[in-house]
């Protein structure tokens, strides 16, 4: 998986950056058909916003979390991407496509 890490009024430190990569491998752990992740860390007057698009094969799934504390904020941000993972997986699973020669044969043969 590529990770691209970008800062918007902050400095993205290496230590920043393994922290990020280090909670995303829960993801990895979960779905592996991920292609990349761009994450946009930005700091506000009083709150730390975190947003990821991760973009994996047939879809594209954002999410944003906002604290105060920049690694709160990930942390949040890492759980409803986690959810919303999940939930893509179990979609991917319930509705297998047929392939196009299999569905002609079902439907000659009805």
């Amino acid at each position: 998986m590529n990770l691209i890490v970008h800062g918007n009024h902050i400095n993205v430190t290496p230590a920043l950056r393994d922290y990020v990569a280090g909670k995303l491998t829960r993801v990895e752990r979960h779905f592996d058909q991920v292609i990349d992740a761009t994450v946009h860390l930005t700091v506000q007057k009083m709150h730390q916003r975190a947003e990821i698009t991760l973009r994996m094969r047939g879809n594209q799934v954002h999410v944003e979390a906002v604290d105060e504390d920049m690694y709160a904020a990930i942390d949040a941000l890492v759980d409803k991407l986690d959810r919303q993972v999940l939930r893509h997986k179990d979609r991917v699973k319930e509705h297998p496509a047929e392939a196009l020669k299999h569905q002609q044969a079902l439907q000659q043969s009805q």
